[in-house]
């Protein structure tokens, strides 16, 4: 069973379709409540379906939120077995034109909400129950959680600097906590998307006027020369969730096609 944060659309949503597909149970949060309840019910009303999920509206920024979806998880399922965590975007600028309020909102939401939904869900993970466990599942000893991150994490990125600030902070956290909660069997790693055709994605594309123009340019600087599907990026989400990536963690893996250059 697992928690999946900005469920609702993109990378959340493509994540959840391919556990939900795999027999994995959902919570979906986001915070605007018809569109999270909409995609849960796309969800198990899908022709691949052969989980279940539920949802619940909660932003990452609230404090309340990380206890209120293990206790969803909890009164639903009756476990947890581990959590993706979607971070968020950040707003586009130079760190001259970025305001002390658009630092300290993107802190509280992308930072410190992320940071907050791992401690407490990797403590749920640590002290859970086994209440319906099925042979050979992932029980209160173990579990896997997952940052949605972002390529900035090892290159900056252009006109974006609060990602370029804190995603970096949020790869220190991870491999910090793949220190901390290894004992318990509790894993925990980043994922880097680049270029995945999102909404949000085709959105920023669009910006220009000419977004075939944008996809064909951007595409041209991937050494698989196209975007990728976001199937794709749930795959590789729905496996280091999963027991198969039970000896992964504290890894950063990108999911970009070959587009992040760094080692």
């Amino acid at each position: 069973m697992y928690v999946v944060t900005g469920g609702s659309r993109g990378l959340g949503f493509a994540a959840a379709q391919t556990l939900i597909a795999e027999g994995a149970r959902i919570v979906l949060s986001s915070p605007r409540e018809g569109t999270v309840s909409a995609a849960a019910d796309r969800l198990v009303k899908s022709a691949a379906a052969a989980g279940d999920a539920t949802w619940i509206a909660a932003d990452n920024a609230d404090p309340a939120t990380p206890g209120r979806l293990v206790a969803a998880a909890r009164k639903r399922f009756s476990r947890l077995d581990g959590a993706l965590i979607s971070v968020g975007g950040t707003p586009p600028g130079t760190v001259s034109s970025t305001t002390d309020e658009e630092w300290r909102s993107a802190f509280e939401s992308v930072f410190l909400g992320a940071v907050r939904l791992a401690r407490v869900l990797a403590a749920d993970l640590a002290d859970g129950s086994d209440d319906g466990a099925a042979p050979g599942a992932i029980t209160g000893t173990g579990g896997s959680i997952v940052l949605v991150l972002a390529a900035s994490v090892r290159v900056p990125l252009d006109r974006l600097p609060i990602s370029n600030a804190l995603f970096p902070g949020l790869a220190g956290v991870v491999k910090t906590l793949a220190d901390e909660l290894g004992p318990s069997g509790i894993r925990i790693n980043g994922l880097l998307p680049v270029r995945i055709a999102t909404d949000r994605v085709r959105e920023f594309d669009a910006l220009s006027g000419d977004p075939d123009e944008v996809r064909a340019r951007h595409s041209e600087l991937i050494p698989l020369r196209r975007y990728g599907e976001p199937e794709e990026f749930g795959r590789a989400a729905a496996f280091l969730l999963s027991p198969a990536a039970s000896y992964i963690t504290g890894a950063m893996i990108p999911v970009d096609g070959g587009a992040i250059r760094s080692i």
